[in-house]
Order: C-alpha cells, then structure tokens, then sequence
C-alpha cells in the first residue's frame, strides 16, 4: 500500500513533501519530531519513512534505528541541510535507502522511492512478520537447512506459524516449482486418512469408483506436508514409516508399488516423546522423521513482535486504501496479554477489531472481560516485565505518563494527581512526547458511559 510517513521539524518542507506525495497517490502521514515520528510509526508501520535527520527533540538516525528495530522492511530516506560525507556512510550503516542534500527536487526523490519499492517485496498474509531474537534464529535456521532434502519436523505450539515455515522452506529449496502439497493428519478418520495419503484403487471399498492418486503421489518432485503428524493413529504408522523410508508405498487395494521423489516436513504441537513412553507414537517413526529438527517461538517469547504483526494484521484485513491505526493504549494491552492462541489468536483479534473499527483501533475493540483495568495498567508500566536493558530513562518516563493517561482515559488532572506532578508538567509531557491529545480519548470514555448506561 502508498503509505508514507514523512517527519521534519520545518512546517513548510513538512507541508511540501505532504502536498506532492499526496499528489502522486500516497497517504501521507506527517511528524513534527523524532518522538512523535515513532509514536506514529509504532501504530501504524508505514512501508516507507522520510525523515530529516536534524531536530530539536532527536535526529533522524535514532528514528531510522527505531524503525528499523520495529518492522526491518520498511525503507527509511534521510534528509538533511548540513550534508557531510560522515553523516552519509552512518546512515547507509544504520540501513537507510537514500541519503538526500535539501533542497530536495521531488522528482529525484520520487524515482529514489520508486526504484527502493521495488526491492522490498510487500508483506502478504503468508509472510512470515517479526523482528524479535527468538524469531529470526528461528527463521533463519530453517533457511539454512531449505537447500537440503533431508525430513524436518517442526514441533510448535499451535497457531505459531508452522504451515508458513514449512512453505517457505520449500520456496527456498531446489524444489520450489514443484508441488507443494499439506494434508492434515487429524482431520480424516482412520479409513480415510490411509486413501488420502496414498490413494486407492478402483473397488478398493465400497464408493471407490475409480482409482485414485494421494498426496504422496501428489507431492512428487516436491514437498509434501505432514501437518499435526501426532495425531497419526498408530496402526497407519508402520506404512508411512515405509514410505519414508523407501519413498515406496502401496495404494489401498493394489499390490504395485508407487515410486516418489519427495522432501517431507512434518509438523505437530504435541510432544512425540511423551507420546512414545505412552505408547501413542511409534519411536523408529519418530526418529525417521526427526532428521532436522526445527522449532517455532509462541507468541509470549517474542513480543517485541506483537505491534509489527499486529500492524500487519490490521493492513491485510482492512479494505483496500485504508490503514487504521493502533492506538497506544490497545498496543499496551497486546504486548501484555498472554496469547494462549499465540499468532492465530491475535490474527482473529485484529480481524474483528478491523470489523468494528474505523480509522483508529482501541481498547474498545476487547470484550468486556478483555478490558484492561485503570490499575492493572499503570502497574504493569511499572512492572520488571516492562523493563530491558538498554532502555533509556526518557523512555521510561514517556511509557509511565503514557499508562496514566491511558489508564485515567485523558483525565489529566487525575494523571497529574496519581503521578505527584502539576498539571502544567503533564500538559508539557504530553506535547514533548507526542503523545495522544484529549480528544482521541473521547470514544473510549463514550464507549465506557454506554456500558454503565447498559448496566
């Protein structure tokens, strides 16, 4: 989507590049400062930044360190009055695109962004979206097996993404223009499930008109997916062991043997070796299938993930041209819920707030029960989980006053009380840190007057 953040602290350049971005088709999104520029980039996860580099509340190269840190596609150009050749060898280090002089010709600049666009391909729904440590060594050990044809077995909690990553070993592997082919394992009972993995032929069982091809046969020269490979009955076992291991089966019914060239990759959110000692998984099965074993993060692991996908989520579910967004206070709340449904369960929870939403998504979005408390929010500003090193006082301090308005929904006198400040400071903080103005809390106290209402 045409969707630019542009930042500088001048009105008239702001105002400039505003007006010609829109006039070329953009959505333009415009910050006075770095700290309002990552405010806004943080709800909203803009494909392309434009930002000055000299402010009076930062520079630019902490706004493209932040980005960068938060959705690693995003292209980020840098402006700058005072061009010197150090400040352009730190900016394409830190990872800008382009490095421009001002005056700024929008011609150049606009076939810079052109040209950048094109390298950097668009997030789409099976994408795998992350920045977090856990993540990318996830991601980046299946990368580094895709090139292999040896078995993999992805074991991961449920609704982690272990169907995106089988898909995108097999796009990074020889056998990318081949099938790919996934079946399910815990969705055909017993009779059927042996048909549907290596079919039958003609008369095999009653309704078996004709013969019948499965996905073994199906997947060959590709891949073939073995999702939820757990819940595999055991009696079935010792003839996908077979299969495995001579890429040879029998079709039900038939007494030839069916010869395949395929890479399989098996997935389950059980744990196999527990269900060997129970007698539930067959060990060779498992072992044979355990050549590399790979596994996914849940949610809670990686939650400097949660605003980047959350984001995403957003844009795909959102109709097209439109990009709703995050307000800080639903963003608090995702970074601390639990995800017991991990990626799947906040995929669902974007997909309705989208329903329910227009141009800005808050906490009214949640289910009663959802609902964060006044108090659990401003505690958990203040709690251990909050904090991580490298975190800096200023951030603390934006965070603490950005809870207490959330929590006493823009009460400002209330925010100045429970903080033991003046009201004065409190105004101060709020137009120094961009936070949100009173207004924006408007919906969510009208939201919470008809609850009482209803009451």
């Amino acid at each position: 989507m045409k969707q630019v953040l542009v930042v500088d602290d001048e009105p008239g350049m702001r105002a400039a590049l505003q007006a010609s971005f829109t006039r070329h088709g953009w959505q333009v999104e415009s910050a006075s400062g770095a700290l309002e520029a990552i405010a806004r980039f943080r709800s909203g996860l803009h494909p392309l930044v434009v930002t000055d580099i000299r402010m009076p509340d930062g520079d630019g190269l902490a706004v493209l360190r932040q980005v960068r840190a938060l959705a690693p596609h995003t292209a980020v150009i840098l402006l700058t009055a005072f061009g010197t050749v150090p400040d352009a060898v730190a900016a394409m280090k830190d990872g800008a695109c382009e490095y421009f002089v001002k005056p700024v010709a929008f011609e150049p600049l606009e076939r810079a962004v052109r040209r950048i666009l094109e390298r950097v391909r668009p997030q789409e729904a099976g994408e795998l979206v992350g920045h977090s440590p856990a993540w990318l060594r996830a991601v980046g050990r299946a990368g580094q097996v895709a090139a292999s044809d040896a078995d993999i077995l992805i074991q991961a909690e449920s609704g982690t993404g272990k169907e995106l990553l089988a898909r995108m070993i097999h796009r990074l592997s020889p056998r990318r223009d081949r099938p790919f082919v996934a079946v399910n394992c815990a969705a055909f009972p017993e009779t059927l499930l042996e048909s549907e993995l290596f079919g039958h032929a003609k008369g095999a069982f009653t309704g078996a008109v004709g013969a019948r091809a499965g996905k073994f046969e199906l997947a060959n020269g590709g891949t073939l997916l073995l999702d939820e490979v757990g819940e595999m009955p055991l009696s079935l076992q010792p003839k996908l062991l077979r299969a495995l291991q001579e890429r040879e089966f029998d079709r039900l019914g038939d007494t030839r043997a069916v010869k395949v060239n395929i890479r399989v990759i098996a997935t389950t959110n059980r744990g196999l070796a527990g269900m060997i000692e129970a007698g539930r998984f067959r060990a060779d099965l498992y072992y044979r299938l355990n050549v590399i074993p790979l596994s996914l993060p849940p949610l809670r692991a990686r939650r400097e993930d949660i605003a980047e996908l959350a984001a995403h989520f957003a844009r795909l579910y959102a109709p097209a041209g439109s990009s709703p967004r995050l307000r800080p206070e639903l963003l608090c709340w995702l970074e601390q819920h639990a995800w017991p449904g991990n990626v799947r369960e906040l995929a669902n929870l974007m997909r309705r707030a989208v329903a329910l939403s227009g141009s800005e998504i808050g906490v009214d979005v949640l289910d009663p029960e959802e609902m964060p408390a006044a108090d659990g929010a401003l505690a958990t500003a203040v709690s251990g989980d909050h904090l991580r090193p490298g975190l800096t006082l200023e951030d603390m301090e934006k965070r603490l006053f950005q809870v207490t308005l959330d929590a006493t929904r823009g009460n400002r006198s209330r925010a100045a009380e429970m903080l033991g400040v003046s009201l004065r400071t409190v105004r101060n903080k709020i137009r120094g840190y961009g936070l949100p103005p009173r207004r924006s809390y408007a919906h969510v106290n009208q939201s919470h007057a008809n609850a009482n209402a209803n009451d």
